[in-house]
């Protein structure tokens, strides 16, 4: 945290460059330096827990695997151990380590059981301790979550179904099963969640007690339309990247978010409520109503300024383009900054609004006149004519000001970078 604090300097200093021009920084990732257990069981979804284990590494985690006797005979050690690059367990008597299975559960920052049996789920409800991975899981201090995959009529029987109601109320977070074709060839509810899908759920039990612990927070992203006819609109260049990254941001900071989303191609985050919106109209009116006792507001969208004055409820024909007039009148649309401000000034809610400034010139200018017209707590400022910032890019450029006149100028990095530095300034000021 100290290394953000100290990007923070006077708004009467000139601004520097903090790194070299053109640095992109990798920012740490919820994952970064978190011991975490994986357990796999004996089941054909072994091979998803390769993907799992690898992908846990790519983002920074250190991740300690235990293979149980039956999940040996589907998947190898080797297969995890050259994707996580660390040795892998499956001996409860094996002493490399001293006591190792008390080292592994005190040490841990989360266990993960992927896939759980039906066999394996009946162990942890029952607090058996006959491998390590039981044994492991009997000691454990951190939060324990599973994966289960089995067929379907075994997921329903009921002794599977009188297991999983004693976990659920010990604590145990499941991750799925979802509803599918099984190895046997019958479908039903059983199958294994997909990687991304458990990899998502994680991040907000490892974010439990971050910045934003038990906060509500509300971001909208992305541009919004304003129909011309059925078939066009008025729209802009934004493609919600920057807005999707800062609800990421604050879901791994322990955060409550609601996204509220325009049009875009670009997937939101799968732990948090999302709320799809096409017109200004409507982005307003779902922020006002998810605002009432929000704690944060992230601005992120890029709100149309201008609606068509007259819109056709049928297609216009290029017959009919000289009665419309070839130029189309505008009126400006509903200014939902002001809206959030008029309604904060009465219930004190959000606490704390940032907001965006995407400028062409006089950035800086421009930026800080937004900020003081509307109220705002921050508001993060950027230059979209700059090379690798703005719009349909993975990176960005931003100077963060607040009401104090203090600044931050972050340099190049993926906007994945720059929403994590953001949710960290604006989690400080809510403190």
């Amino acid at each position: 945290m100290a290394v953000f604090k100290s990007l923070f300097v006077g708004a009467k200093q000139q601004f520097e460059n903090f790194l070299p021009e053109g640095y992109t920084s990798r920012m740490a990732t919820i994952f970064e330096n978190k011991r975490i257990i994986l357990g796999v069981t004996g089941s054909i979804a072994c091979y998803k827990a390769v993907d799992l284990a690898s992908k846990l590494t790519q983002q920074g985690g250190l991740v300690d695997v235990i293979l149980t006797e039956s999940a040996q005979r589907f998947v190898s050690a080797l297969a995890f151990q050259s994707v996580t690059g660390r040795p892998v367990y499956s001996n409860m008597w094996d002493d490399r380590e001293h006591v190792q299975h008390v080292n592994l559960a005190e040490t841990a920052d989360l266990m993960v059981v992927v896939p759980a049996t039906a066999n394996t789920l009946a162990k942890l409800a029952h607090g058996m301790a006959d491998n390590l991975l039981t044994l492991t899981a009997v000691g454990l201090r951190a939060p324990l979550v599973v994966a289960p995959a089995m067929d379907g009529g075994m997921y329903a029987n009921p002794a599977t179904v009188a297991n999983v109601e004693t976990l659920l109320s010990r604590g145990v977070h499941f991750v799925g099963p979802a509803e599918g074709r099984m190895a046997s060839g019958l479908m039903g509810k059983g199958r294994m969640v997909e990687p991304l899908d458990i990899l998502a759920a994680l991040r907000p039990i490892l974010g439990r007690d971050g910045l934003l612990a038990r906060r509500k927070v509300v971001v909208t992203a992305g541009p919004t339309r304003e129909k011309i006819d059925p078939v066009r609109f008025i729209t802009n260049r934004s493609t919600g990247k920057q807005g999707v990254a800062l609800a990421q941001a604050a879901i791994d900071a322990g955060a409550d978010v609601t996204l509220i989303l325009g049009p875009v191609t670009v997937d939101p985050p799968k732990e948090c409520t999302v709320i799809n919106v096409t017109s200004t109209l409507d982005m307003h009116d779902a922020t006002v109503e998810a605002c009432q006792n929000a704690d944060i507001l992230l601005m992120a969208a890029a709100v149309s300024d201008f609606t068509p004055s007259t819109k056709s409820d049928q297609k216009i024909k290029k017959t009919q383009a000289e009665a419309w007039g070839m130029a189309i009148g505008l009126e400006r649309t509903l200014d939902i900054l002001q809206a959030i401000q008029k309604k904060r000034e009465k219930s004190g809610f959000p606490k704390v609004v940032l907001g965006f400034a995407a400028e062409t010139q006089d950035a800086f200018k421009y930026g800080r006149d937004k900020l003081i017209r509307k109220g705002l707590d921050f508001i993060a400022i950027n230059d979209v004519t700059a090379q690798g910032a703005g719009f349909g890019v993975s990176t960005n450029r931003v100077t963060l000001l607040d009401a104090d006149g203090l600044v931050a100028k972050f340099p190049l990095q993926s906007k994945a970078g720059v929403a994590e530095q953001i949710v960290i300034r604006v989690a400080e000021e809510l403190e």
